[in-house]
């Protein structure tokens, strides 16, 4: 008690030369006589207050004095030293005068402790207030930041919304206890009222937040709410906080019932809901109305991805982003549609109009799929997928390959003039790279379609130094495995045999040894090696270099796609395979060239046609083959000896395939499928059509120099730069659309002061727009002012558009805009 007393003592006589103590209950004699004050002289009052002020102002006017009264101090009218004792400091040892002296606290700060006792009974409290306070407090500010250490909150009113919001979620009331024990209630709904307009004769908390769910949804929408516009935007702060998330999402999946916003939100045009995330039903009721229109073809494809876009800055947008995503592609997907002409006048027609505009159509209608599963909620989705995929079946996928079945009808031999064969790949294209001596590996992945292959090119070319371009190559026929693996080797007399194996140089092909000692028939003295990719990535870079110095060619056999959709127990999964395919030939790519191979060409064996649903009876050639001798079949191809022409298949001999032997090959039309028991009939692969017999070859470089750079984002205002309500709007405009080397910019958008303090609302943006119209890349916002903005009138701020600093917690400034804030009216929210 003494160290507490002396030190409050000596913190009066920093700034008093004077200070009197009088001990009132006439208990801290001993006190007093124990305190020991370097150049303070202790005195006494008894009696001889003339004296003592004679003594004090006249005969030592610097000295420092202690003067000290056994009781309590006079009454004003018998006070003969009450001048002193108004203009001197006065020392006060009661507990709560303690406290006051432990804050630093002058005398007129009493009401603040002396009211609010219970508060400053913990320690910590007191310690944790003595760090928010500054010189500059007024009682008011005290008393704030009183309510703040109660629900240890950070300071503002604000914060301790937050706070008491996430106690609320979590079903306690420790702090609204806390303040009520420490007289701070009264206080806490005064400062409620001031700052948000809350008024009620019995204000209760959870009240006020079904209040604040209730004002700011009205608010969203145009409507009046019960509460100002100060309290819209703390709530939009606590929404977009990410460490209040799950007490947001708590308390709206409570309140959405009790304000009956399912029912409420069925009434409303989704145009009015598009910028609003406070209730997870409206993303629901979203994705319902465009699913239905979508499904009607009642909306266009322009409105679906304009909402889409701005539904990806709402709070729920994770929770949905695969159902926004396979909305977003299947709008993409019926416009590619509709926009197709699927007619062709020959063979290589059809393959350039494939590899130019087609392919998307297939690519599209993979991506929703994928999303559509990854989601988990196909039954959100289902009448769009019903939609979706009856015209991916019916208007695209049937129809261009009976367009195609009709060029290639009449052919007698497997060639399409002006495309590469697989069968010269090595010679071709492989082989180039030895005839310049350097090095080469080649990724053969299996039923890489050329679709997914140009998805895998803008994913590697995302890559800072990477470069790709790709072409298509006409696979060999029958379009599966055994026979594209050979064909992508050095090859000579590739010939069938009865079990549908392949030879080459009269060696086997099957399996990665014997393909290693095929590829050594190439290129006399060339150094070869054969192995599986996924070896190749579980190597240490070390052995990775040691692999790129001991040999010339590398072969590397990767397998995602095919051997998932060529089971019948998991070809559902395709989309998901092709996925993953992409991610591992990127990473693939990038240890390649860590191991010092700058040469790499990505290519298939064949694709594959895939529909999602299972499909009917109807979908299966009725053709039955027939022949002399049937050795192979499969869902797409029969090999047999003398097979009999039929109507509904292409027949080839091996000749006209460019293979040796005498055997047949039947190929059923278009995409009719064989009936064959146990197989898998969604994914399928060795007939000819377009997606089948069209594989990638993809050829990556690395470049020296940097390539990759971010989007430019422009701050664009109409009129004057100038703010003079409670909000603001402007546009923000991404200069080109995102491209391989053009990646999207991710900011943080708010408006500041000249010193820093955040003065509205924060929006996280992604500017990733892809559009080659500059209007579809503009991205109007609107900002919201704070009460803090008031004290920056007829001052200058800043729109700032701010990046995260690599992965952590701190921001650096990307660019800026100035306005002068010239607001008519402010608001005093104290009282």
């Amino acid at each position: 008690m003494t160290e507490k007393i002396k030190a409050g003592l000596e913190r009066l006589f920093i700034d008093q030369r004077i200070v009197f103590w009088y001990d009132a209950a006439r208990d801290m004699r001993a006190e007093y006589d124990a305190v020991d004050l370097p150049d303070v002289e202790k005195v006494e009052i008894a009696n001889n207050e003339f004296g003592l002020k004679y003594r004090m102002l006249r005969q030592e006017p610097k000295q420092k004095f202690l003067v000290f009264h056994d009781g309590p101090a006079p009454e004003m009218a018998d006070n003969w030293l009450l001048d002193l004792y108004f203009a001197c400091g006065v020392f006060k040892a009661d507990q709560a005068a303690i406290w006051l002296a432990e804050l630093g606290l002058p005398l007129q700060f009493e009401d603040a402790v002396r009211d609010h006792m219970e508060f400053y009974r913990a320690k910590s409290r007191i310690e944790a207030l003595k760090q928010m306070l500054t010189p500059s407090d007024t009682k008011t500010d005290v008393l704030r930041r009183m309510l703040a250490v109660c629900a240890g909150a950070e300071g503002a009113l604000d914060t301790v919304i937050e706070e008491l919001l996430a106690e609320l979620a979590d079903e306690r009331d420790d702090a609204m206890r806390l303040m009520e024990r420490s007289g701070l209630t009264e206080f806490f709904w005064k400062q409620v009222e001031n700052a948000y307009g809350y008024v009620s004769d019995a204000p209760d908390f959870e009240d006020f937040a079904i209040t604040l769910f209730q004002s700011c949804y009205a608010r969203a929408l145009g409507e009046d709410g019960k509460l100002n516009g100060e309290a819209l935007l703390v709530f939009r702060r606590w929404k977009n906080n990410r460490l209040g998330a799950q007490a947001f999402e708590t308390l709206s999946g409570k309140y959405q019932e009790i304000l009956r916003i399912p029912e409420d939100v069925q009434e409303r045009d989704i145009k009015a809901l598009r910028a609003i995330d406070h209730f997870e039903e409206i993303d629901r009721q979203i994705i319902r109305s465009l699913v239905r229109e979508m499904a009607s073809q009642t909306v266009s494809s322009a409105e679906v991805l304009k909402t889409v876009r701005e539904r990806r800055q709402s709070h729920w947008y994770p929770t949905y982003e695969d159902i926004y995503q396979a909305i977003g592609y299947a709008t993409e997907f019926q416009q590619a549609l509709a926009e197709a002409n699927l007619t062709m006048t020959s063979p290589a027609e059809g393959v350039k109009r494939y590899v130019s505009h087609w392919y998307k159509i297939d690519q599209l209608y993979r991506k929703f799929i994928y999303h559509m599963q990854k989601s988990g909620q196909s039954s959100l989705l289902s009448a769009l997928f019903e939609s979706v995929e009856n015209r991916y079946t019916t208007n695209f996928l049937s129809a261009v390959n009976d367009a195609w079945q009709d060029q290639i009808a009449g052919l007698s031999d497997w060639k399409i003039s002006g495309f590469a064969h697989q069968t010269d790949f090595y010679m071709d294209q492989a082989a180039e790279f030895r005839r310049r001596d350097q090095k080469v590996v080649v990724i053969i992945s299996d039923a890489l379609r050329y679709e997914v292959a140009e998805e895998a090119l803008r994913e590697i070319r995302k890559l800072n130094r990477f470069d790709a371009d790709l072409k298509p190559m006409i696979s060999a026929l029958p379009s599966y495995t055994q026979l594209g693996m050979a064909a992508l080797l050095p090859n000579k007399d590739l010939e069938l045999s009865e079990d549908g194996n392949v030879s080459s140089f009269g060696l086997p092909t099957q399996g990665t040894a014997n393909r290693e000692k095929v590829l050594g028939m190439g290129r006399a003295g060339d150094r070869v090696k054969a192995m599986k990719a996924d070896d190749f990535m579980s190597l240490k870079a070390d052995d990775g270099k040691e692999i790129f110095r001991d040999h010339d060619i590398l072969y590397l056999y990767h397998n995602r796609i095919d051997i998932v959709g060529d089971k019948l127990a998991t070809e559902e999964r395709v989309t998901e395979a092709a996925e993953v395919a992409v991610e591992d030939l990127t990473k693939l790519v990038r240890k390649l060239t860590t191991a010092n191979f700058s040469n790499i060409l990505v290519t298939a064996d064949h694709g594959f046609i895939y529909q999602h649903r299972a499909l009917d009876e109807t979908d299966f050639s009725v053709a039955a083959p027939a022949g002399a001798e049937i050795l192979v079949k499969n869902r797409r191809f029969i090999i047999g000896r003398d097979l009999d022409a039929t109507s509904g298949m292409k027949k080839f001999s091996s000749s006209n395939l460019g293979l040796s032997g005498n055997l047949d090959v039947l190929l059923p039309n278009s995409i009719n499928r064989m009936r064959v028991k146990g197989a898998g009939s969604r994914f399928v692969h060795g007939g000819a059509t377009l997606q089948e017999v069209i594989v990638p070859v993809l050829r990556v470089g690395k470049r020296r120099e940097a390539d990759v750079e971010k989007v430019e984002v422009q701050i664009i205002v109409t009129g004057k730069s100038l703010i003079s309500s409670g909000q603001t709007a402007v546009t923000l405009y991404q200069t080109q659309p995102v491209s391989e080397k053009q990646q999207q910019r991710n900011v943080l958008a708010g408006i500041y002061a000249s010193d820093g303090t955040l003065i509205s609302d924060e929006h996280p943006l992604t500017f990733d727009y892809t559009s080659q119209n500059a209007r579809e890349r503009e991205l109007p916002i609107k900002f919201l002012l704070s009460r803090d903005a008031d004290r920056f009138n007829d001052q200058d701020v800043f729109l700032k558009l701010r990046e995260r600093i690599g992965k952590t917690s701190h921001f650096e400034d990307y660019t800026s805009h100035r306005f002068q804030l010239r607001r008519g009216i402010s608001t005093d929210f104290d009282f």
